[in-house]
């Protein structure tokens, strides 16, 4: 794949045309691969226009306009202008969700059309990629550089004690009313599985929401959010309030962690997984890739139990030795499953752990 280049700017409010139009449809991929066990998501860099400073530099997920004359349905649309500014062509592909808030897409005095944006989640293969998925830089980067706070891989995330547990609290003491406070207080319990309660992997878009309404990401400053905590410098030198995440144009990270929320969901019960390894694959790979996706270790032999259970993979009678160890033996995908199970996923045990 060629990396991203000018071609794959993406489409602001002023690229939708007559501006005395009332609402217009965008339509926003969140592609999303794996390399070199790390969930990767393609990506579009240039000058975000609502930021404070109109030179501002945010990603982007790919997104462009969907023309009713042009586009029999929103999803050739979709496959349409990806094919065109990237060269994927995608394979799977779902419709996410509609996101129509107003000041989505903000500008100065919020003027324009008010854009109703369709998001996407697409998955990509690293057979369909090339060299290019290993080149963040080049358009394909990690989505837990946005969410730091998702991968459980190695460790509880010190961001959630170090920072986000103590300013979430601080925002939930400020609550005007006790069933407020106790609201928002639960709220982050549930989230980020504080006071005793167990750690949801699923809940990514329900974190985020949780950070921006507390006005402690980037976007809700952007966005002239009242209660936003500003991130300015102190005497010391030091930010009164630390980054969590890269920040991303528009709602484009809501996109992407509603995306995130949604795969992580259907990998339990539907055979996704499958779309985004090579054909041929160790039972090592297949279990990484899960857990790339999931963010979370899972145990070797309880994960080869359940997938052999599962009947989801099939023996090719072939080794490989580019494990850096004893030569593995390599599977592929039993595509009879599909017709013999109503819900042939990968049912991992993930570990339920409270933070607290």
């Amino acid at each position: 794949m060629a990396a991203a280049s000018d071609a794959m700017a993406p489409i602001g409010p002023a690229s939708f045309g007559d501006t005395s139009t009332a609402v217009v449809v965008g339509l926003n991929a969140a592609i999303v691969t794996v390399a070199e066990q790390e969930p990767r998501t393609l990506i579009v860099r240039s000058p975000d226009e609502g930021s404070p400073h109109h030179s501002d530099t945010w990603d982007a997920l790919p997104f462009g306009p969907f023309d009713p004359l042009v586009h029999r349905t929103m999803a050739t649309g979709l496959h349409a202008w990806v094919q065109e500014q990237t060269g994927l062509d995608l394979g799977y592909v779902e419709q996410l969700y509609t996101f129509g808030d107003r000041g989505r897409n903000r500008l100065p005095d919020d003027i324009g059309p008010h854009i109703i944006s369709v998001g996407y989640l697409a998955l990509v293969s690293a057979d369909d990629l090339g060299e290019d998925a290993s080149a963040p830089e080049s358009g394909w980067r990690g989505w837990y550089s946005y969410f730091p706070w998702e991968d459980w891989r190695q460790a509880r995330p010190r961001i959630i004690d170090e920072a986000i547990a103590p300013l979430v609290s601080a925002w939930a003491e400020s609550a005007n009313t006790p069933a407020l406070k106790s609201e928002r207080t639960q709220r982050l319990n549930l989230c980020f599985g504080l006071g005793g309660v167990s750690w949801d992997e699923e809940k990514v878009l329900e974190r985020f929401e949780l950070l921006y309404e507390a006005g402690l990401v980037d976007e809700a400053a952007r966005d002239g959010r009242r209660n936003a905590q500003r991130k300015v410098n102190t005497p010391e030198g030091k930010q009164d309030v630390p980054p969590l995440g890269d920040p991303m144009q528009h709602d484009h990270r809501r996109i992407l962690a509603t995306a995130m929320g949604r795969l992580r969901a259907k990998l339990k019960y539907r055979p996704v997984v499958f779309e985004l390894i090579m054909e041929e694959f160790t039972l090592t790979e297949l279990q990484r890739t899960v857990e790339a996706v999931m963010g979370v270790k899972l145990h070797k032999q309880n994960f080869r139990r359940l997938v052999e259970k599962a009947g989801l993979v099939e023996r090719t009678g072939r080794m490989t030795t580019n494990t850096g160890g004893r030569p593995a033996e390599q599977f592929r995908f039993r595509r009879e499953v599909v017709t013999e199970r109503a819900a042939p996923g990968m049912r991992v045990g993930v570990p339920r752990r409270s933070t607290s």
